[in-house]
């Protein structure tokens, strides 16, 4: 089985118990080392997980966990369509990948301080398709948050780019319990209407895995 129908055969209990597909490590801006994420995921019996640090692979390509399993590769992406600032998950892409390179961090700056991050300028056209042909699938992170008044036609239009999937099953905690525009409702009603892949996570960046 590929990554995208592993993806695709989770459930909302998995999400809910085992599967976490959405963690950041001090390579972007949270606390824990990727070693640190794993060994915790394992001792808490989590199935799959994925370290999805800001616009950079560097937990993958300087933390050796190519015999790990359960972990899944993943990136998330500061990007812009139009006048919507947004974030895109990749998965299960292979991490050894020139193709992603263009859209790569260039500092650290840009993997960890949002007045740095905000002026993304990938060009999301060329990204999604640049995901796919690295053997990955895109998915539009926390999608309830986007000041978009019509959430339904952003997501048709990232779809007509390739988007794959949307990330339904998210706590929307901190700032984005606060910056929130749509329900959890609405986005997996789009989801289902349009048959994307529904993924979710926690967006830990702390040191307590959850």
């Amino acid at each position: 089985m590929g990554y995208k129908e592993l993806i695709k055969s989770f459930t909302k209990d998995n999400f809910h118990n085992n599967v976490n597909l959405h963690i950041h490590s001090s390579f972007s801006d949270g606390i824990m080392t990727p070693e640190d994420i794993v060994n915790q995921a394992k001792s808490k019996g989590f199935e799959y997980i994925s370290i999805t640090d800001h616009n950079n692979l560097d937990g993958y390509l300087k933390t050796d966990l190519s015999n790990e399993s359960m972990v899944i590769s993943g990136i998330e992406f500061d990007c812009w369509y139009g006048t919507t600032f947004f974030h895109l998950l990749g998965y299960g892409f292979d991490i050894n990948t020139d193709l992603l390179n263009p859209f790569l961090a260039k500092n650290k700056k840009d993997t960890e301080a949002d007045y740095v991050r905000i002026f993304a300028k990938r060009d999301i056209k060329k990204l999604i398709p640049a995901i796919h042909d690295a053997g990955g699938i895109a998915v539009l992170a926390h999608p309830a948050c986007y000041w978009c008044l019509n959430l339904e036609g952003f997501v048709k239009q990232l779809m007509s780019f390739g988007l794959d999937g949307i990330e339904v099953y998210y706590p929307y905690e901190r700032h984005r319990g606060i910056i929130k525009f749509h329900s959890r409702k609405t986005v997996e009603k789009i989801a289902d209407k349009y048959n994307l892949i529904k993924t979710g996570g926690t967006d830990c960046h702390g040191s307590e895995l959850h």
